[in-house]
């Protein structure tokens, strides 16, 4: 690397955090064709997708999984609400708590949207090992930056 001054240049392309930028964003971008026939954004397709893992989750235990923090995520699962693809009711033991239930339309959605992953896949064009190594590396940047900023959302 070059010196300027004698300080160390740290060139933007070969950063790691913006090779990962740059990956996110072309992500994002490929999955827009594929989510407009859904009439999904991206995040609102990571909270459906969550929710059709497991369905009857509280906002929290949504935030949790998918590393959105509540106020991103209130507006979106109000959207989705609002589309006919979930419904919010407190819970009985805890009104404090906000249950998410998928609702019939959702559950349509859930088999209209069944190829998208694999299509995703295809387009990325990692063999199974790399996809592997990828989010386990992915997983090892998340732990590593949850421990050090303290604990996660």
């Amino acid at each position: 690397m070059g010196k300027t001054g004698g300080m160390k240049v740290h060139r933007m392309s070969e950063q790691p955090c913006f090779a990962l930028y740059s990956a996110v964003n072309a992500i994002t971008r490929a999955y827009r064709p594929l989510l407009q026939p859904l009439d999904l954004t991206y995040t609102q397709y990571v909270v459906m997708m969550t929710l059709w893992e497991q369905d009857g989750v509280d906002l929290r235990t949504l935030a949790e999984r998918t590393l959105l923090d509540p106020p991103t995520l209130t507006p979106v699962v109000k959207r989705l609400e609002g589309k006919g693809l979930l419904c919010r009711r407190r819970a009985e033991e805890d009104e404090r708590r906000l249950v998410l239930t998928v609702t019939e339309a959702g559950r349509r959605l859930q088999r209209e949207a069944g190829e998208v992953p694999d299509k995703m896949l295809c387009q990325v064009g990692l063999s199974p090992a790399d996809e592997r190594q990828l989010r386990a590396l992915c997983g090892q940047i998340n732990d590593a930056l949850a421990s050090s900023n303290g604990p996660p959302r």
